[in-house]
């Protein structure tokens, strides 16, 4: 079987390799805390070296933890909203779909078209997932996805945000509440001292020196405009996750226990 070379994208394109490949190690563990077969799949479809990935145990559990929190919102709103309709933005090559699919739901994976590119050599378009090739910031994207009038949307943002600029990301959200009223959206999101901490690992630091995004209060989208609400927000140090060890003590430092947490909103 010929494999897929890596061609055609740029450095922050390259990082969808990261969430995938841990995500397909996840899921070779007995004590697996998220199943991705066809994130497996992908990466032995893969003509690149992981071995470089390999050996960030910390880093695997707790992309598999942010991407089980994300799953499980997208169950939560698909069992409200069976028809419902789920963007993702910056998708890279997330397999969400086929591990939360309904059989009814309308998704849309949206990332830069040279990503949407790769994507389809691997990954094929249905009618119920269709690929959008667009920046999440040309706002014409908006218009593929439909008239919002009577349908439920859910937008899920997973290792994005933290890439744009402030100014960025605050007309995103506004835009989104402004087309989308009565829509939810979900990312995770960094303090300013869990991107300097990210800085200094060496698996991910070229990563992190391209994060610009900062969340200091998660309240602080509230206050952006009227209509945008807190519905949770979820610390991987707050879950009993037994292979956390001893990083679960810092639930327990108030200034540590909210560096690195998984938003959700309504915006009405």
């Amino acid at each position: 079987m010929t494999k897929i070379r890596l061609q055609g994208l740029s450095p922050v394109s390259e990082t969808l390799l990261l969430p995938l490949y841990w995500r397909a190690a996840e899921s070779q563990r007995p004590d697996a805390v998220l199943k991705d077969d066809k994130a497996l799949e992908l990466v032995n479809a893969l003509d690149y070296d992981f071995a470089q990935l390999k050996g960030q145990a910390f880093d695997q559990l707790t992309t598999a933890m942010r991407s089980r929190q994300f799953d499980r919102c997208a169950r939560a709103f698909l069992s409200q909203h069976p028809h419902g309709v789920v963007v993702q933005l910056g998708c890279g090559l997330d397999t969400r779909f086929y591990r939360v699919d309904n059989g009814t739901v309308q998704w849309y994976d949206l990332d830069l078209p040279e990503v949407i590119a790769f994507r389809r050599q691997l990954l094929p378009e249905t009618e119920r997932c269709r690929f959008l090739a667009s920046s999440a910031l040309d706002y014409s994207w908006m218009d593929a996805v439909g008239d919002p009038a009577g349908r439920a949307f859910l937008f899920l943002a997973e290792g994005v945000l933290m890439y744009l600029e402030p100014a960025q990301v605050r007309d995103l959200v506004l835009a989104l509440r402004d087309r989308f009223p009565a829509s939810e959206l979900m990312f995770d999101a960094l303090s300013p001292l869990a991107i300097w901490i990210h800085r200094l690992n060496p698996a991910v630091r070229k990563v992190a020196q391209q994060l610009h995004w900062a969340l200091r209060d998660h309240r602080e989208l509230e206050r952006w405009g009227a209509g945008i609400r807190l519905l949770n927000a979820w610390s991987y140090f707050e879950e009993p996750e037994p292979r956390l060890g001893w990083a679960r003590l810092l639930r327990l430092i108030p200034l540590l226990r909210n560096e690195a947490l998984i938003l959700h909103y309504r915006l009405q």
